[in-house]
């Protein structure tokens, strides 16, 4: 959006990380927040939802002249909803200027009409004196006085004395009165400055603090019962961020408090593929409202509609997720009988949420656009803990709009998520976020094991690695998994191995070394040959003591 010329009490459209613009007011922040450093930014409050944040100016555009523009690209019910709120809003703010305009109109004409009343009693009064005067004069006598009481009143004319009886001057409205306008300009500053859901916005100069906005309470504060809470404890549970290289993303701390206030999409949700991160994902996507039909190989989902083909999902669905196992899984899923490109038809929405490599997903994407349907590539980082949890990170590249379409089910199923552009990129982000998880993993496990062979106590070395810079959950998970000999599928073996093999051969298509990955890879490969496969990815240990 570009930069335009934005004052406090100005309507606008905010563009906030992954969702569409969106109507707001540009408001006062609370006292206890501070602004952002860096580029210039506007605290905004939006109409319809539950949410406010400071958006940089360039992700902001005044509302009037791009109202139409928007209407035309948004078309959702909360969308409309928001819109509607503004439009009354507006019409409130501008009854009380008509009525505001109306009472000083019928005051000015109250002041005109004495005044002029005033200056007839006057001229009346100086013709009685006059004559009085020419009476006098024509006795000889009381021309001094005569004199004397024409300069007096010629000093000051009949109207500036009604103006010094008047308690004003003249058709200027009362100063209550002249911030009852339409919320266009600065003028606005007394209607934005109020209490806000159980904290105190800082008021605009000597004016006096009104009720809240109706239609503006952060959907965080939504999450406490608590009335004095803190917005600085607020912020830490969300944090949007806005990458120079034009990724975008919505990061939320606490999962449980962004979920619980998802309104879910009114279109209707497919889902391919029951894993272990695909399972998670519809559990969610269900606890949140969505109204989800699966479809599995093996496996049916409680409370989600059953689908016979991936066909028939994808027909009788608007957007249809899918997560499966490998670029193979993931082709014949699509290709094969009975697939996804049959069920294809205009304006069908297809997100392949599947970790492959960037030349698979770029053919799905051809397949798939070549039918009239939308593609969007939204891998994810996790495992399947963080599935359940509903905390995954999810890289998503492709369609834009889908991305922005798809935002209820990604707030349901992930903490964060990034866009990143064309078609190719999430593929490519996976597999080097997977390569550095994955030869991490691997020295973890060469290090326990060299601990063990040289009489070192491997606790001691966890709780060593626990309190330095290395310390992650990850870190002690997968710790723990080797000292109890615990390794239950979290993350597959195989699986990791196989984005590895992925991350080796895309370094090679552009000529750069990945040596720490290869060698990370040959001891996966060990551990599949001592039938690791299906269990943890922490079973790599195994490879190191047979």
């Amino acid at each position: 959006m570009a930069t335009v010329s934005l004052r406090l009490g100005d309507l606008v459209w905010g563009k906030l990380g992954r969702y569409p613009p969106w109507p707001g007011k540009i408001v006062n922040p609370p006292k206890d927040l501070k602004k952002p450093r860096g580029k210039k930014c506007f605290f905004v409050k939006f109409f319809g939802t539950e949410d406010h944040a400071w958006i940089k100016v360039e992700q902001l555009k005044p509302y009037h002249p791009h109202k139409e523009e928007m209407i035309k690209i948004n078309k959702g019910k909360r969308f409309q909803q928001a819109v509607d709120a503004v439009e009354e809003f507006l019409k409130k703010a501008k009854s009380k200027d008509q009525s505001s305009h109306n009472s000083a109109e019928e005051k000015n004409r109250r002041n005109s009409s004495e005044e002029r009343s005033k200056q007839n009693s006057g001229d009346e009064k100086r013709k009685a004196g006059l004559s009085e005067g020419k009476v006098r004069k024509n006795m000889g006598e009381g021309k001094k006085r005569v004199s004397s009481a024409s300069t007096e009143r010629g000093s000051k004319s009949p109207l500036k004395r009604a103006q010094e009886q008047s308690p004003r001057k003249r058709g200027r409205p009362p100063k209550d009165e002249k911030d009852l306008t339409i919320p266009e300009s600065s003028t606005v500053k007394g209607m934005v400055a109020g209490t806000m859901a159980g904290f105190k916005w800082q008021p605009s100069v000597s004016e006096p603090v009104k009720d809240g906005d109706p239609h503006f309470h952060h959907f965080l504060l939504s999450q406490t019962e608590k009335p004095a809470v803190c917005y600085q404890a607020i912020t830490k549970k969300l944090k949007v961020c806005e990458e120079e290289t034009g990724s975008t993303s919505i990061q939320a701390a606490d999962s449980t408090a962004v979920n619980g206030s998802i309104t879910p999409t009114d279109k209707k949700i497919g889902f391919l593929g029951l894993g272990l991160m695909g399972s998670g994902i519809v559990s969610n996507l269900l606890k949140m409202g969505h109204t989800v039909t699966v479809w599995n190989r093996t496996a049916e989902k409680e409370g989600a509609r059953l689908g016979r083909t991936p066909a028939e999902v994808v027909s009788t669905c608007d957007i249809t997720f899918a997560c499966v196992s490998d670029p193979k899984a993931a082709k014949d899923l699509v290709l094969g009988p009975s697939g996804v490109l049959q069920g294809i038809r205009p304006g069908k929405c297809y997100v392949d949420m599947s970790t492959v490599d960037a030349d698979t997903v770029t053919e799905l994407a051809q397949v798939i656009v070549s039918r009239g349907g939308r593609f969007l590539e939204a891998p994810v980082s996790g495992n399947q803990q963080l599935s359940n949890d509903g905390m995954l990170v999810i890289l998503a590249a492709g369609d834009r709009g889908l991305y922005e379409d798809c935002s209820s089910c990604f707030q349901a199923m992930g903490k964060t998520s990034f866009f990143l552009g064309e078609v190719g990129n999430a593929a490519k982000m996976m597999l080097i976020v997977n390569m550095v998880q994955g030869s991490f993993m691997a020295t973890i496990a060469e290090g326990l094991t060299l601990a063990q062979v040289t009489g070192q106590s491997q606790q001691t070395l966890l709780d060593i690695l626990n309190q330095g810079q290395l310390a992650s959950i990850f870190l002690d998970q997968k710790c723990q998994n080797i000292l109890q000999g615990n390794f239950k599928p979290d993350f597959y073996l195989k699986y990791i191995q196989k984005d590895l093999r992925l991350a080796i051969a895309l370094g090679d298509s552009v000529n750069h070394p990945t040596p720490m990955a290869a060698a990370a890879n040959e001891v996966y490969k060990r551990a599949k040959a001592l039938d690791q496969s299906d269990n943890d990815m922490s079973a790599v240990y195994r490879a190191y003591i047979h």
